[in-house]
């Protein structure tokens, strides 16, 4: 009995010890093998493929094994393999006679031993092996489904040279993917994995062509298919050599490996949100473009499609890719890259400035000559219109008016407030970019600065919907992924912005007439509405353009990868053609719905654009950011006092107070008024003084330059001396007389022009210009050394 007792203990010891074994046989993970990064588009459709690390083209798992070829693997390789659990008796029977009879040609392994056999990644066939394997394929029966099996099988079995899994041995072999072939091409693979060293594509093509017809008339005996099918399948072509795998979008395929490394995905395999149609359209229109570019020695660009709803890539195009060409390393990813904007954040600006209340869309802004500090911005064309409109100082992309208005808002706050919006490559404090910062003093991605337009739009999308405000779900950054979830990036602390003023400031960029670095606007006749803004960076090493409808957001940028500048590199001339072609292709989008919800209706000085007072003659209605109720009040309508007969400006000390007639004239600051009447011959002066007269009130004459405490370097000539300083002032009398003295030393007088070059030492300097009636300006500024400079 005792010895009975022994036996059914180590019995049942044995027994719970092959039951824990068996449930716990199979490796967590049956394949470890490293597999291809695949990107295919919104429809599945391959865009790229990289071979894996071990060598092989090996797409990850199946999720959807094609009909067809179910069919055709388990007729080859498992007739019984919907009914069997993993082991088929029936079949291990026919290889043991078949072996005994001498004709060792018959294997008795199912698809799901093959399975455990090649997750094992062991060739020995012996008898432990398969008592190994069978208890396994058991064990993966119970674990998994037939379909799950069946899809395991398709993404792991060989199917000749480095080729592995069904996907990757249908775009090897016919081009395409496997939901698309035929049965005779389908058959054809199917019997592959079978004995992939022996039958490979390109060798061996009458066993290849014997197999594939044996399992085309089991599939027609079975019913599976017709006789005609068959026959017709007989006669379709073997595959010669294998396709090269689609290159559509290796910029992307690029990004999304480092993207995968960095754990942001945890599949190698990513349907993307591109259509590949438009990423080829793309493509071609950029390779057009750039062969003329190359005769530049512009040999880079790029070009991103982003939608504005979802804020996904519809085409991502990172450069001009040619593999033959090293040299010009088309390889980069440019919109990755950090690059200069030049202008290209003009628009981001406005838009803050108007919901601050700081401008309203068309007051006026002062374009003169400046210096601030050491750093005096220049207009493109080098001239200056003495004030414009805000909305057409955007339109023409006016550098001074834009660095004025930045040190009114404050650097800082527009850093960060870029930085809230998704700008990610403002490493370094405010301070170190300064007001350079809206002129291309900083670096941004095309990924960054595109997705931030597409937030912009998406929240003037939503404004009605958000009663007229700005919600942090609408800016998140741009995303490549199919998927619906979203990456949203909310605001830490918001800054002040709202729809109203993003339409005023859109609504500037659909006006396309732009002088100098845009001066070729009239080329560019686009039917669709769009919202556009170029930008180039200093030494033209950048051309940007971004266009933005309601619907999409395009961006393109035109340069060299090595930073090479090259003239005739500006957005209007190299980016701005590429932009609109792209648009060209796409549907129209409409124009964006003007809300006025969360708004206020001003009154407006016409002539002024700010805040109208009882001075202003004209003054319209508008709507605008809550804020603008702060705005400032015209200050241009003064009222000023006419003789009787309206032709001198008069006061009791010349004209009885009964005569005088006030009346409103609109009035500039001298300098302003000096450049804004060359280019308004509409602009009237103020009449001069009647005789006796005179009004100690009102300013005559300025100082362009040199500006309030300036510091001013004075550079050596090529023949070693030091060169000369010119001052510049300016009086509303044409004919004026100025009177010039530094330091109490009288240098000279000038007439109508009023320019005087000097040569004065290092040091503190005052400078005191004074016209016929006594009225004077005084100026300090410092001559700065080499030494000190």
């Amino acid at each position: 009995m005792r010895k009975l007792s022994r036996i059914r203990i180590a019995v049942l010891l044995f027994c719970a010890g092959f039951t824990i074994w068996f449930w716990f046989c199979l490796p967590r993970k049956l394949f470890n093998d490293p597999a291809s990064f695949v990107i295919e588009d919104s429809k599945g459709n391959l865009l790229n493929a990289s071979i894996a690390a071990d060598g092989q083209w090996r797409f990850s798992d199946y999720t959807d094994v094609p009909e067809k070829f179910k069919k055709c693997i388990v007729t080859f390789e498992d007739k019984r393999f919907k009914w069997h659990p993993g082991v088929d008796p029936f079949a291990i029977g026919r290889a043991i006679i078949a072996n005994l009879r001498g004709k060792p040609t018959q294997g008795g392994s199912t698809i799901t031993m093959q399975i455990i056999r090649l997750s094992r990644k062991n060739n020995q066939r012996n008898i432990f092996n398969k008592i190994i394997e069978s208890i396994q394929a058991l064990r993966l029966e119970i674990k998994y489904s037939k379909d799950k099996i069946l899809s395991l099988y398709a993404s792991h079995a060989p199917f000749g040279g480095n080729v592995v899994g069904l996907e990757a041995a249908s775009w090897r072999y016919y081009g395409r993917k496997s939901e698309s072939l035929s049965w005779g091409e389908m058959a054809a693979l199917a019997v592959l994995p079978n004995s992939p060293a022996l039958v490979h594509p390109g060798r061996n093509s009458k066993i290849l062509k014997r197999k594939r017809d044996f399992l085309l008339d089991k599939l027609k005996n079975e019913g599976i298919i017709d006789s005609t099918t068959a026959e017709l399948s007989k006669l379709e072509p073997l595959p010669s050599k294998p396709f090269s795998l689609p290159e559509i979008a290796p910029h992307l395929l690029q990004r999304f490996r480092n993207d995968f490394v960095k754990g942001k995905f945890k599949s190698s395999y990513l349907k993307t949100s591109v259509d590949i149609r438009l990423q080829s359209t793309v493509a071609d229109i950029l390779q057009s473009r750039q062969n003329y570019l190359r005769s530049n020695s512009i040999n880079n660009s790029c070009a991103l499609v982003l939608d504005v709803k979802t804020g996904k890539a519809l085409a991502y195009v990172g450069n001009v890719y040619d593999p033959k060409l090293p040299q010009f390393e088309t390889s980069v990813d440019v919109i990755k890259a950090p690059r200069s904007p030049g202008s290209a954040l003009k628009p981001v600006l406005y838009s803050l400035a108007m919901s601050e209340g700081l401008i309203l869309p068309h007051s006026l802004l002062p374009d003169i000559p400046t210096q601030i500090g050491g750093y005096s911005p220049q207009n493109f064309d080098q001239s200056f219109d003495g004030a414009v409109p805000a909305s057409l100082a955007l339109s023409r992309s006016l550098n001074i008016p834009a660095v004025k208005l930045l040190q009114q808002y404050k650097y800082s706050r527009f850093y960060d407030a870029l930085k809230q919006f998704g700008i990610t490559t403002l490493n370094k404090p405010a301070d170190h970019y300064g007001l350079s910062i809206i002129l291309g003093g900083s670096e941004v991605t095309m990924w960054d600065m595109a997705g931030m337009y597409a937030s912009m739009a998406r929240s003037l999308l939503h404004s009605k919907v958000n009663n007229g405000e700005v919600r942090s779900s609408d800016f998140f950054a741009p995303i490549y992924s199919n998927e619906n979830k979203r990456n949203y990036k909310a605001f830490s602390t918001f800054s002040n912005l709202d729809p109203v003023s993003i339409y005023y400031a859109f609504e500037a960029m659909k006006d396309v007439m732009r002088p100098g670095e845009e001066g070729l606007w009239q080329q560019f006749n686009s039917s669709q509405k769009i919202a556009w803004k170029t930008g180039t960076s200093f030494g033209f090493r950048d051309a940007w353009a971004v266009g933005i409808t309601p619907k999409y957001v395009v961006a393109v940028w035109v340069g060299n990868t090595t930073g090479e500048g090259r003239a005739g590199l500006v957005g209007i001339q190299a980016a701005a053609p590429i932009m609109f072609d792209i648009f060209k292709k796409l549907p129209s989008s409409g124009w964006f719905e003007f809300s006025v919800k969360n708004a206020v209706k001003i009154a407006v000085c016409r002539e002024s654009g700010f805040r109208a007072t009882a001075d202003c003659p004209q003054a319209d209605s508008l709507f605008a950011s809550p804020n603008a109720v702060r705005s400032p009040l015209c200050t241009y309508h003064k009222i000023i006092h006419l003789d009787r007969t309206k032709t001198f400006r008069a006061n009791e000390n010349c004209e009885s107070p009964s005569f005088i007639q006030n009346v409103s004239w609109f009035v500039l600051p001298p300098a302003m008024e000096f450049y804004y009447r060359l280019k308004n011959p509409s602009y009237k002066e103020l009449p001069p003084f009647k005789a006796g007269c005179r009004d100690a009130d009102l300013k005559s004459i300025d100082l362009i330059y040199p500006t309030p405490e300036a510091r001013i370097y004075v550079p050596f000539e090529i023949s070693g001396n030091k060169g000369n300083v010119i001052f510049k002032a300016v009086h509303r009398k044409s004919n004026a007389k100025l009177f010039w003295t530094l330091d109490n030393n009288y240098l000279g007088e000038t007439l109508g022009i009023h320019q005087i070059s000097i040569n004065p030492s290092s040091g503190r300097h005052t400078l005191v210009v004074v016209d016929e009636n006594g009225e004077s300006i005084r100026r300090g500024f410092t001559i700065v050394s080499s030494d000190n400079k």
